[in-house]
């Protein structure tokens, strides 16, 4: 399994939004159908690397979340938790894209794990 998005926390979205783009080049696009979400684009897609978001901070102490794709986040939640991890977030549709969760690894960080699935709703 690879790791397929990441997430920055953010505190103004168009302060770090300029930054990412002034310093890397990155588009930053607000996602329209959720509210306090973008969309950000670090290169082609003819090049090795990976996209993201940024959400709004909710917490101080949150970091960077990678995601990492998974053929079936059941299967992941119950391999996490088998082996001392957590879930923090069960998993949820995002719409047309499929179906994510959030959990805690054994040292307390967060990763994402996401099952592609055009149909989730």
């Amino acid at each position: 399994m690879r790791v397929c998005y990441f997430e920055i926390p953010v505190d103004d979205p168009d302060r770090a939004a300029q930054f990412y783009q002034d310093v890397f080049g990155w588009q930053i696009q607000r996602w329209k159908e959720h509210i306090d979400y973008w969309l950000v684009t670090t290169g082609p897609g003819d090049k090795p690397g990976i996209d993201g978001g940024f959400m709004l901070r909710r917490d101080p102490l949150k970091t960077v979340v990678n995601t990492i794709e998974v053929e079936s986040v059941d299967e992941f939640t119950e391999k996490v938790t088998a082996k001392g991890g957590k879930v923090v977030l069960p998993k949820t549709a995002v719409t047309g894209v499929g179906y994510m969760a959030y959990c805690l690894d054994t040292e307390g960080n967060m990763f994402g794990i996401m099952e592609l699935d055009e149909t989730a709703q």
